[in-house]
């Protein structure tokens, strides 16, 4: 089977997150490409990357590359004008990352109507608030990176650190309270390490956008309360953040209809802690790979128990890492043969 992929959001190609921080969406739109391939199908990939590359099995050009005449299947990333980048295509899916809501836009109903393509979507919680009205609809299984799963002999680092990769929006700041306020307390020893590119620029002496003005001064502030922040790295390298701390703080949001980190951290064997928001609870076993807090208290009693007890770390960690074991691409690609079948 031909298949072409297509995303215009930002130059990567399927070398890009090895060596620096990537959107969950775009690894995973680069490791399908490869796992598709080695599938036995053709892969053409369109995209903002700089030039054309053979990679994984997969051809890679530029958005502005001349496209090929037809193809058997169509995968565009997010934007739904995409669906119509190859005149002739025997089949089209859109992959959605984002809340299910966005697909009721009048112009999305529109392409929707006319291109009749299937939706294949990250998480449940996408579908609860639009209406397929007609189309069929696929979720994607959760997939993961090799560095993510490989065994490794890193473990938790002294002194005890949580970790936190949330988007700055998406209740940091709400964190950043409950760490200094209710965390703290009960593990003054603790540090929590904060990975965002925006915030780290402010952290090396960098500006910060007017919209994190607050927060950053709030940071700054709680810096004896042993916040540290670093930016984001490759896959190998947060891997390894992962692995050495001893929770991740998992704030959430209801627009977060993915919770890309979350499971990577899981799969690292590193337990979390979240709130019952967006896409996270269906990311972990509560009780079992890792703690839904129903409220600020139960949040920062459970953080605290798993940075002063090995012992818990360990026994959830082994459950976490169990639960992503042997969610590979390759297997996501299978079944995405299944489930458009």
């Amino acid at each position: 089977m031909h298949i072409t992929l297509v995303d215009d959001s930002i130059p990567f190609d399927g070398y890009t997150a090895s060596s620096r921080p990537l959107g969950g969406a775009e690894k995973g739109f680069a490791a399908l490409a490869g796992a598709l391939a080695r599938r036995g199908h053709s892969v053409a990939v369109f995209n903002r990357c700089r030039w054309s590359m053979f990679i994984e099995g997969a051809q890679w050009e530029t958005f502005e590359a001349k496209k090929p005449l037809m193809t058997d299947l169509l995968i565009a990333l997010r934007k739904p004008e995409l669906l119509g980048f190859i005149r002739q295509a025997k089949r089209r899916v859109l992959w959605h990352t984002g809340p299910g809501r966005l697909l009721e836009r009048k112009s999305t109903r529109a392409v929707f109507d006319d291109l009749k393509p299937a939706v294949l979507l990250c998480s449940e919680t996408q579908a609860l608030d639009w209406q397929a009205r007609g189309l069929k609809v696929a979720l994607l299984p959760p997939a993961l990176k090799s560095d993510f799963l490989a065994d490794s002999d890193v473990g938790p680092e002294q002194p005890p650190r949580a970790i936190v990769t949330t988007h700055p929006a998406h209740g940091l700041s709400w964190l950043v309270d409950v760490w200094v306020d209710k965390i703290r307390p009960r593990a003054p020893a603790a540090e929590l390490h904060i990975h965002s590119t925006s915030l780290a620029k402010m952290a090396e002496g960098g500006g910060v956008d007017d919209a994190l003005q607050d927060l950053a001064v709030k940071i700054l502030a709680a810096k004896g309360d042993g916040i540290e922040v670093f930016r984001p790295q490759g896959d190998a390298l947060m891997a390894a953040a992962y692995r050495q701390s001893m929770v991740h703080l998992y704030p959430g949001h209801p627009d977060d209809s993915t919770a890309f980190t979350l499971m990577e951290s899981q799969a690292c064997g590193t337990p979390a802690v979240l709130r019952p928001l967006g896409a996270a609870p269906g990311r972990v076993v509560d009780g079992s790979s890792a703690y839904v807090a129903p409220d600020d208290d139960a949040f920062a009693n459970l953080a605290a128990l798993l940075l002063n007890n090995a012992d818990t770390r360990a026994n959830l960690g082994a459950e976490a890492r169990a639960l992503y074991q042997g969610r590979t691409w390759d297997r996501a690609a299978e079944k995405l043969e299944t489930l458009l079948a």
